[in-house]
Order: structure tokens, then C-alpha cells, then sequence
């Protein structure tokens, strides 16, 4: 199993002072204009849809308050739009406290699923709130899944190039969603980035209203592979570099990630402590050494970089 060190030494830990403030997406890109369209026809299509999808929403928030405790719908911050965080809103899926033992991804046969949410989850209903965020504008209906702020600090650490998904504003559906499966470590997040990035570069009118509809179909349980190559969505492609988990390749998961970027912060701000446990003055004996200032060397900020060296394709 590759450690943090091994799969990226050039991002061996985090350091929040050096984050790279968000952009939305540069004026100079090729697909400026669309996005800018597509954020206000998707809005109002969002609100249309969420008509109909109300009496939806409430049915389900009506079973869920009565096959177990807990509120029917609830809500979790995301990161959005230049890195703002927002209130995702789901209809609930989980049992109560199903996070007791601190922020994780769902897995397949996952425990903390009931069997309500099983099925809301294999229709993809549990997602028909989140029109309300595309409502309020928050989000749009296709482009890339919005995530947690833990798990965007802890993975923008360790890919390079994560926080471009960031220039453009969330969606419910994308091209990752419909090639891929579920996130469970950190190999299945890299295959997601290439897939977002890449619908970033590409996006059109023709893609997005395939996606939706082939997203409409799974609704209806009537999607497969073989449709998807039929529309003309398969990108599996792009991501052979990358192959999935299998038994001879495990890939980090996300718990030990999590324990190991933990550590390392540690290790980063604590001063080492001498043989009678008292933290030892770096700098002083630094200074002793020699008459000159000592100067921090941490990277400067990304400011005055050209866009290509800001977001790596």
C-alpha cells in the first residue's frame, strides 16, 4: 500500500498558509462563455424541475421520519463554487451518528445505509433536494460533485491540480457520475479528477443535455454501460492510466490518508523536544550557528504566475 510520501513527495504535507486563493474560470478559457450561460438556463431549469420533484420530496421525508429516527432531510457543508462553502441539501440515507467515528466516504455494503436508503440511493432520489441548491445558485445541474472541506484540504494536498475543480460551480450529475463509481480511496478520486477537469476543457450544450438525460434514465432504472457508449459518454478511456483498485493494487484509503496527513501536521507545528521532554529552540541554536537572519523558505504565493502554471491540465 503507497503512503502519502510515495504516490506525491513533492506534496509531503499541507500547509494552509500556502493555499492558492480560488479563481472562477479565466476570461481567456474556451469555454468561458458557455459557462456563463449555462449557469442562468440551468438555474431556471433547476427551479422548473424542482416543482414536480416537491410532492417527491415530501413522500420520501414522510417515510424516512417514520422507518427511523433522525430528520428526513439534512444538510452538510460542502465546498463550492471559488472554494465557498455551502448547505448541500440530501433526503437522509444514514442512520443517526453514522459519522460518531469522524468524517468517512460511503462503501459498497456499507453498515451505516438503511434499508430505506439503500433503495433511495439506487434510485437516485436521495439527490432530488440538492435542487433547491441549484435554485439558490449554489450549484447547477451538471459539473463536478461538490466535497467536503476536510476532504478537499486532505486532497488537494496529495493531487496536484485538485483545486482547478473548484473555477466552476458544482453539480448534481457529471461525467465522473456517470463513469465511475463511488469514491472509496484515493485512487478512484484521481480517476474523478481527470474525468472533471476534462468536462471543464469540453464542455458544450450536446454533452451536458446527454448527461441529463442519461442521469433521467438511471432515475428510471433503464441506464447501463452499453447505453452510455450508445450516447456517446463513455470516457473510460481517459483514466487507463490510472487503473482501479484491484486485489494486486490497493490503493490509500481515505482513513489512513486522513491519519497520516494528521500526523505529519503534527510532526510540522510541534517543535522536537529534547531528552528531558522540553521543546528545543530551533531558531535560537540557528541563530548561534550564524550572525545572519534566518529567512522562512516556504514557496511564495502563486500570484504573478501565468494561468496555465495556476491550473495544470
Amino acid at each position: 500500500m503507497q503512503t502519502v510520501e510515495e504516490l506525491y513527495p513533492e506534496h509531503s504535507y499541507f500547509d494552509p498558509e500556502q493555499s492558492v486563493k480560488m479563481e472562477s474560470l479565466p476570461t481567456a478559457h474556451q469555454r468561458y462563455r458557455y459557462f456563463e450561460t449555462k449557469y442562468r438556463l440551468e438555474r431556471l431549469l433547476g427551479i422548473a424541475l424542482l416543482i414536480p420533484a416537491i410532492p417527491i420530496i415530501a413522500l420520501c421525508w414522510c417515510v424516512i421520519k417514520l422507518s427511523s429516527k433522525g430528520p428526513g432531510i439534512y444538510r452538510q457543508t460542502r465546498v463550492g463554487y471559488q472554494g465557498r462553502n455551502f448547505q448541500v441539501l440530501k433526503l437522509r440515507t444514514m442512520r443517526m451518528n453514522a459519522e460518531a467515528n469522524g468524517p468517512q466516504w460511503s462503501s459498497k455494503g456499507d453498515p451505516r445505509i438503511t434499508r430505506l436508503g439503500t433503495l433511495l440511493r439506487t434510485l437516485h432520489i436521495d439527490e432530488l433536494p440538492q435542487l433547491i441548491n441549484v435554485a439558490r445558485g449554489e450549484m447547477v445541474l451538471v459539473g463536478p460533485r461538490p466535497e467536503r472541506p476536510e476532504f478537499v484540504e486532505l486532497l488537494t494536498e496529495v493531487i496536484p491540480g485538485y483545486q482547478r475543480r473548484l473555477i466552476v460551480k458544482p453539480g448534481i450529475t457529471g461525467l465522473a457520475q456517470i463513469n465511475l463509481p463511488p469514491d472509496t480511496d484515493l485512487r478512484s478520486v484521481q480517476r474523478k479528477q481527470v474525468l472533471d477537469l476534462h468536462h471543464i476543457d469540453h464542455a458544450n450544450l450536446w454533452l451536458d443535455k446527454r448527461m441529463l438525460l442519461l442521469t433521467s434514465l438511471r432515475v428510471l432504472s433503464v441506464s447501463n454501460e452499453r447505453l452510455t457508449r450508445l450516447m456517446g459518454l463513455d470516457r473510460k478511456t481517459l483514466v487507463e492510466h490510472l487503473p482501479a483498485e484491484t486485489g494486486d493494487t490497493t490503493s490509500t484509503p481515505l482513513s489512513e490518508l486522513m491519519a497520516q496527513t494528521e500526523a505529519k501536521k503534527t510532526w510540522t507545528h510541534e517543535p522536537p523536544q529534547d531528552d528531558d521532554g522540553e521543546a528545543e529552540d530551533s531558531h535560537a541554536s540557528r541563530d548561534e550557528e550564524s550572525d545572519e537572519p534566518w529567512e522562512d523558505e516556504t514557496h511564495d504565493s502563486w500570484e504573478g504566475l501565468s494561468m496555465s502554471e495556476k491550473y495544470p491540465r
